[in-house]
Formats: structure tokens, C-alpha cells, sequence
């Protein structure tokens, strides 16, 4: 039995990283389906209180990683917050329109067409295109690089 959960909690885990790719899919839930799933079945010893607080942390600062490096690249390029919400938006529908390219692809296009219509100046709108893709690509990565420190706590903790 322990063998399948343990299938489970690294499905979930790969599953994370699945997410920063197509990211209708949960990515901080499923660390947290894994942590959850580890202290519940596997073992509920082994996970002490500061790493409990220390996850929390982590996730608070995955999701502000997330928002913040996005909004920061398309204020820093001169895009709109009407640019930064059609950006948001056009992430979710790229995943299930062109998936894995759709989330770069569409939020380009579309930051492209809303800032021109709103500017009428296309080399503005294409640098806040870029600044889009800048910040959800750097977004991305500090999501990635955060769900491997908070893996790699995770395993510390369980095997040593």
C-alpha cells in the first residue's frame, strides 16, 4: 500500500511541474496533495510544525512570484492594466487553444491587439507584448525553482 502512495505523492509532484507548463492544472495544490497525502497515510511524524509554516510561506511567496513578476515586466514596458488582465486571460485559453504553445503564442497576439487599439502605436504594443511574455516566462521560473526547493525540503525531511 505504501508503494502506490508514494506513486501518488510523486505523481503529484511531477504533476507541479506539468503545471508551469499548462497552467490550468493546479501546481501548488498538487505539492500540497503530496505533502498532504505523505503525513495522512505514509507517515504523520515526520513533517514537523516549522516546515507545515515554512510551506505556507513558500506557497504565499510562489503565488506573489507568479503575479508580481508578471505585473512588474508589463508596468516596466509600458503595458496597460487592461494588457495585463487580456494577458492573464489569454494564458488559460492558450493552454486548451495551441497547448504548450498557446500560453506564449495568444498572450503575445492578444497584448499586441489590445495595446494597439487602446495606443495606436504598434512598436508600443509590441514591446509591452514582449514585456508580457518576459514576465510570465521569469514568472515561471521562479514558480519552478520555488516547487523545487519545496520538494527538495520535502525528501530532506523524509530521508534523512
Amino acid at each position: 500500500m505504501d508503494i502506490l502512495l508514494w506513486i501518488l505523492v510523486l505523481t503529484l509532484f511531477i504533476t507541479s511541474f506539468i503545471g508551469l507548463i499548462f497552467p490550468v492544472l493546479p501546481s501548488v495544490f498538487a505539492l500540497w496533495g503530496g505533502f498532504l497525502i505523505y503525513h495522512f497515510f505514509i507517515n504523520s511524524a515526520e513533517l514537523t510544525t516549522f516546515f507545515w509554516i515554512s510551506m505556507v510561506v513558500l506557497t504565499a511567496i510562489l503565488v506573489l512570484a507568479d503575479v508580481f513578476t508578471n505585473s512588474a515586466a508589463v508596468k516596466r514596458f509600458g503595458g496597460s492594466r487592461l494588457g495585463e488582465r487580456v494577458a492573464a486571460a489569454s494564458v488559460i485559453v492558450g493552454a486548451f487553444v495551441y497547448p504548450p504553445f498557446g500560453i506564449l503564442a495568444l498572450p503575445f497576439l492578444a497584448v499586441i491587439i489590445i495595446e494597439y487599439w487602446q495606443h495606436k502605436d504598434l512598436s508600443a504594443a509590441f514591446r509591452a507584448a514582449v514585456g508580457t511574455l518576459i514576465g510570465f516566462l521569469s514568472g515561471k521560473v521562479a514558480e519552478g525553482l520555488i516547487q523545487v526547493i519545496m520538494i527538495s525540503w520535502f525528501f530532506l525531511l523524509v530521508w534523512f
